[in-house]
């Protein structure tokens, strides 16, 4: 795997706990937790929403599913 693609895995696998842990958060707070831009964290939710582990209840808010995650490190 490449060292980009892993850093990736990697980023998104933290936001999805962050979102976990807080509950509800908002696009903005993941930019200023994660120290990335609108984009790559847009980028980034849009995966994790296509594997149905975050849903957006409103607009720019974002919370986790009940889906079952195994998490691996």
């Amino acid at each position: 795997m490449k060292p980009s693609t892993s850093r990736m895995l990697t980023r998104i696998k933290s936001v999805y706990m962050f979102i976990n842990e807080k509950g509800t958060v908002t696009t903005q707070e993941l930019v200023d937790e994660f120290g990335i831009t609108p984009r790559t964290v847009q980028r980034d939710l849009n995966v994790l929403e296509y594997n149905k582990l975050v849903i957006s209840p409103a607009k720019g808010k974002w919370t986790t599913t009940k889906r079952k995650v195994k998490m691996t490190s």
